[in-house]
């Protein structure tokens, strides 16, 4: 009996645990500088550019990626609800907020710095939630 329960309860630790990660958001809510924003798992703010203007696809490559560096996705991971999959030109996986790719900026230098909102002619804004 107690061989059965133990199967039981290792089999529903195996389907649970893929089930709960698949419903973590790859950001958070935070303060910053600006006001509340997307964040990543390190508490960096997140930015969208306005020149993204196809939905789930990045403008920045190249050396705007270097500037700008992707919120990456893993090759595994699985767009839920308004979070989606962005598959950029170099063939990497970035996450995407209501079809907006989300970036980082290599200038903020600690969490809740936001000195990348209204750079480049104001063409890139902190992710709002």
């Amino acid at each position: 009996m107690r061989i059965v329960i133990a199967a039981a309860a290792a089999a529903m630790l195996m389907f649970a645990v893929p089930a709960a990660q698949a419903q973590i958001a790859p950001a958070k809510v935070a303060d910053t500088s600006k006001g509340k924003s997307l964040v990543d798992a390190k508490g960096m703010t997140l930015y969208v550019f306005d020149r993204d203007t196809t939905a789930d696809k990045s403008a920045c490559n190249g050396p705007c990626a270097t500037n700008w560096p992707p919120l990456m996705a893993a090759a595994d991971a699985a767009a839920s609800g308004d979070w989606t999959i962005v598959t950029r030109d170099d063939s990497g996986k970035q996450w995407a907020y209501k079809g907006k790719p989300l970036y980082t900026w290599k200038n903020d230098t600690k969490p809740g710095d936001a000195t990348g909102d209204g750079a480049a002619n104001n063409t890139w804004h902190i992710a709002a939630p």
